[in-house]
């Protein structure tokens, strides 16, 4: 797949994969994994992320990791292109990176480091070394706000950059860089900060977002991205208003409940959720009774 492909592929839904844990060891439910992504794939969602910050990345160790990879690409069988994040250290992530090209991942996400005193140009010189060094095409997680966006234009000279996922929810600053790239067709811009944030950053320049909520409501994700790739903004906040309480939960203490809030509603539409790992913690009762009176309101049947 040429780059140009996967540029034009990313104008989408990019699902974050969730991986459910057993609730009793916590070890990875295989099965589940397989189920979870035959869902996905079958409601018509067609970029897959595994490893993303929704699929509870840092709570795996660095085999789960390549595991959840190597397991994405086979499940998924050429149904969806699949662009796995990785992290950690430089050598880390380029190690991670060529394992999946390896085993047939389409492109790679880079996740912003994790690093208390990173610096623009030395989170610059972390993405570049990283997309130089992967065989595959690759995307950053670009989420912190005192990096400038400028380094997003220096890494356009990259062959084998396609695209930000642009986590800053800020808009006239979003609206610069598009501005900015917007001479490129090399780079796709994505709304980094899914659903709520998905008209905001369309009216904008995004052309596309990443989705938690797809792992439990994929029609109405996919409708958002229908309405906004035809600029119908007025169906497009009907369906805002719809799914907002259901963000606005994942979105209480600082993001805490961001994988919370999706597992728990798995669970109880009988979809492979199972729980969270630690420093991730389950939903409150509180929070799954609001969790099961909203998934009643969207009229999925849920059980307690």
């Amino acid at each position: 797949m040429t780059n140009y492909n996967i540029t034009d592929k990313l104008k989408t839904v990019s699902g974050i994969t969730i991986v459910p844990f057993d609730k009793i060891t916590k070890e990875i439910d295989w099965i589940g994994v397989e189920e979870n992504i035959n869902y996905l794939i079958s409601k018509g969602v067609e970029v897959l992320v595994p490893c993303g910050n929704t699929s509870e990345f840092y709570s795996l160790t660095l085999e789960e990791a390549k595991q959840v990879i190597k397991k994405t690409v086979e499940i998924a069988d050429n149904r969806a292109l699949v662009m796995p994040g990785i992290g950690y250290s430089v050598d880390t992530a380029i190690s991670l990176g060529n394992y999946a090209s390896e085993v047939g991942a389409d492109a790679v996400m880079i996740h912003m480091p994790v690093h208390p005193y990173a610096t623009t140009n030395g989170v610059k010189q972390y993405f570049e070394k990283i997309i130089n060094e992967i065989e595959i095409p690759s995307t950053i997680y670009f989420k912190a706000p005192h990096i400038e966006d400028n380094i997003i234009l220096e890494l356009s000279n990259l062959d084998k950059f396609v695209g930000v996922k642009y986590a800053i929810n800020d808009l006239p600053r979003f609206a610069k860089i598009v501005e900015a790239t917007k001479h490129l067709d090399n780079v796709v811009m994505i709304c980094g900060t899914a659903e709520q944030w998905a008209p905001f950053f369309f009216s904008v320049g995004a052309t596309g977002f990443t989705s938690g909520l797809v792992n439990v409501y994929p029609e109405k994700s996919l409708k958002l991205l229908d309405v906004l790739q035809k600029q119908d903004y007025s169906s497009a906040f009907e369906i805002w208003h719809e799914i907002i309480k259901f963000e606005d939960l994942r979105a209480k203490y600082n993001d805490g409940n961001n994988v919370a809030i999706i597992k728990e509603s798995m669970n109880m539409l009988g979809l492979k959720g199972g729980i969270t790992r630690e420093p991730v913690d389950g939903a409150s009762e509180q929070d799954k009774l609001e969790t099961f009176d909203m998934l009643k309101e969207w009229g999925f049947k849920p059980e307690k």
